[in-house]
């Protein structure tokens, strides 16, 4: 195999057991012994500052059900793809919808900054949620939520990030309800998502 393709190579499949293992300690199963599943501890207190600047909390987010996803903006495509199916599905959610919201909450603080999350947000619907922090704030959410992110090397300096590509669907009160299909047809979806509010 040519030696140029075998670092990319061992980057993808690195990255892609870590998702695997990822998501399966996400959502094991509870053991036989009878202790909660560790789904049942997906999410929690977050603080994160908004595209606009401001401070937001997951008590802010009470009284509706909301999509977090973790991302960064320099993704080449699975983040501005899952943005793209988020939107989809909002819009199909027509009036209903208005109190739906999704988190888009990087895992690359560090290059995104509000202005960077507000600009590159624009082309997507307004009730997706760009949150950033400090590392310390975003490494906490990131734990709460049993995600998983990783720098990547690459040349010349510079990186790109591994992460979990998982949507978490949460209930009215911030509680995990599972993770969350957003590649079947959006009406389909949208209905899901309202039949929490």
């Amino acid at each position: 195999m040519n030696r140029r393709l075998l670092l990319p190579l061992a980057v993808f499949l690195l990255g892609a057991v870590a998702l695997a293992a990822a998501a399966f300690i996400t959502f094991a199963p509870a053991s036989r012994s009878g202790g909660q599943s560790l789904a049942s501890s997906v999410g929690g207190p977050f603080t994160l500052t908004t595209a606009e600047g401001k401070t937001l909390t997951e008590k802010d987010l009470r009284g509706a059900p909301f999509l977090v996803f973790f991302g960064f903006t320099h993704c080449p495509d699975i983040c501005p793809t899952k943005l793209f199916e988020i939107s989809e599905v909002l819009r199909a959610a027509g009036a209903k919808g208005d109190k739906l919201k999704a988190l888009f909450v990087t895992v690359d603080p560090e290059r995104d900054t509000a202005e960077t999350m507000k600009s590159y947000l624009g082309s997507f619907d307004p009730r997706i949620v760009g949150l950033t922090g400090d590392r310390a704030a975003v490494d906490a959410t990131i734990k709460a939520y049993r995600a998983y992110a990783r720098k990547v090397p690459l040349k010349d300096g510079d990186y790109t990030m591994d992460h979990t590509a998982l949507v978490y669907l949460m209930d009215k009160n911030g509680g995990f309800v599972g993770a969350f299909n957003i590649e079947r047809p959006a009406a389909e979806a949208a209905q899901e998502w309202l039949r929490h509010l």
